[in-house]
């Protein structure tokens, strides 16, 4: 569903990504975990085409991001860690304009707005202004609005800050839901460990680039830890630090 082809990226001397490669089988959680400066932003800003690749090949469902960029977002879905809603229009007011932005007509719209505030459970909330809203119910009219072209592909950049423990679980389990029942492919980034089961397929990024790419588990069998939190920090550890460790 999205491979990344050898791709690098400079900002004038700073190398942010170096020959990074990765694959997302569809139907799939897939978690981006990486220290701050590891190039997580950039590689999203990349495969979201915010920035323009220098080298190397994106593609997304056997698209080319450079030669088919319309195609590409007909089949992505994007909730960003910065939220983009307006907050005073109303919930579905917010939806329809970003229908109209994927070029869906009026009545498409409409259906689709309906039927994803149904399954957002925001049906009760449609006629409020987005600043009425709290944090959770926020991203899921965020994530209503990425799904609303029926996307293949949902990324999901730090989608769970701000929120409290609860919600974030709330929304974890929701897109998982999406995986389960859709065959949602899903990109989700965090810094966040708790948020990553041991099943998923997990990329670890360092320094701009691919230090692990396996099953959350499996790192923690590679790297002998018992824990991901303890798996991550030996990963990613620079010469000199001390890696603590945790009690089975």
């Amino acid at each position: 569903m999205l491979e990344v082809a050898d791709i690098s990226h400079r900002y004038g001397a700073h190398q942010a990504l170096e020959r990074v490669s990765l694959s997302l089988t569809k139907g799939g959680f897939h978690s981006l975990l990486g220290p701050n400066g590891a190039g997580k932003s950039t590689l999203i800003a990349l495969i979201t085409g915010l920035l323009r690749s220098q080298s190397g090949e994106i593609r997304v469902a056997g698209h080319s991001l450079s030669r088919q960029p319309r195609e590409v977002r007909r089949h992505l879905g994007v909730v960003f860690q910065q939220p983009t809603l307006d907050l005073d229009l109303s919930v579905r007011q917010n939806l329809l304009y970003h229908a109209s932005l994927h070029g869906l007509g009026r009545r498409q719209a409409r259906e689709r707005c309906e039927w994803e505030l149904a399954r957002q459970h925001l049906e009760a909330r449609a006629n409020d202004k987005v600043r009425q809203l709290n944090g959770g119910h926020r991203r899921r009219l965020e994530i209503a609005r990425a799904l609303l072209h029926e996307p293949e592909l949902l990324i999901l950049d730090e989608a769970s800050v701000g929120l409290d423990t609860a919600s974030r679980q709330a929304l974890n389990e929701h897109v998982r839901i999406l995986c389960r029942e859709r065959g949602m492919t899903v990109l989700w980034t965090t810094h966040l460990l708790d948020e990553i089961a041991p099943q998923d397929p997990v990329v670890v990024l360092c320094t701009g680039r691919v230090i692990a790419n396996s099953q959350a588990q499996a790192l923690c069998t590679h790297t002998g830890t018992h824990t991901l939190q303890e798996a991550f920090g030996r990963l990613t550890a620079k010469p000199g630090d001390t890696v603590m460790e945790g009690r089975s």
